[in-house]
């Protein structure tokens, strides 16, 4: 290659370059403020809803919210859906949840869930960890018939408190048994 070739495919390079680089291609995206926004909006819905979850939020070291996890299964399922962990109110991680599923089912289903921590270990032993799964150290709060947390749920001693709401589709019965978190980039 002569020198004028290579002065030219340099300058065209770096023109192709600063050309591309100037454009929204939409290779950044927005997905954090996404979240953030769907986060604040299933938090909204929840405590308007259930508002036995402001106490369980005042008590928690913090809280994992989970806005939209859509479910489908035809023998073999899976779900997915991505989420904010809130401590102080603040956005300080974003995660996915994802579960595979095999047996009779059929259907779709979204919903939201939000997980409070109730002790600064369990906060902790979820932010440590590679992959976090729900186990047996986690208690479901069901609303009772007014739609309020009860009592013994806002003073549970269990280290974790799974809230699951806003539940549409045919899927009866929406479980986070299975379900892994990952810490995500967004």
């Amino acid at each position: 290659m002569s020198r004028t070739n290579r002065r030219q495919f340099i300058a065209g390079s770096l023109a192709v370059t600063a050309t591309t680089a100037a454009c929204g291609n939409g290779t950044r995206t927005n997905k954090g403020e996404i979240i953030d926004a769907r986060v604040r909006n299933a938090l909204n819905f929840m405590y308007t809803e259930i508002p036995g979850t402001q106490e369980l939020r005042d008590k928690s070291s913090g809280m994992l919210v989970m806005p939209r996890i859509t479910k489908a299964g035809f023998g073999i399922g899976g779900a997915y859906g991505e989420g904010a962990l809130l401590v102080d109110g603040v956005t300080v991680d974003y995660y996915s949840t994802a579960q595979a599923s095999f047996g009779l089912q059929i259907g779709a289903q979204q919903f939201a869930h939000t997980l409070f921590f109730m002790t600064p270990a369990a906060l902790a032993d979820f932010r440590g960890s590679d992959g976090w799964a729900v186990g047996g150290d986690v208690e479901y709060a069901v609303p009772d018939q007014g739609g309020n947390i009860g009592v013994e749920t806002t003073t549970s001693l269990s280290p974790v408190i799974a809230v699951v709401y806003g539940q549409s589709g045919l899927i009866i019965g929406a479980t986070l048994k299975g379900n892994k978190y990952t810490r995500i980039i967004r």
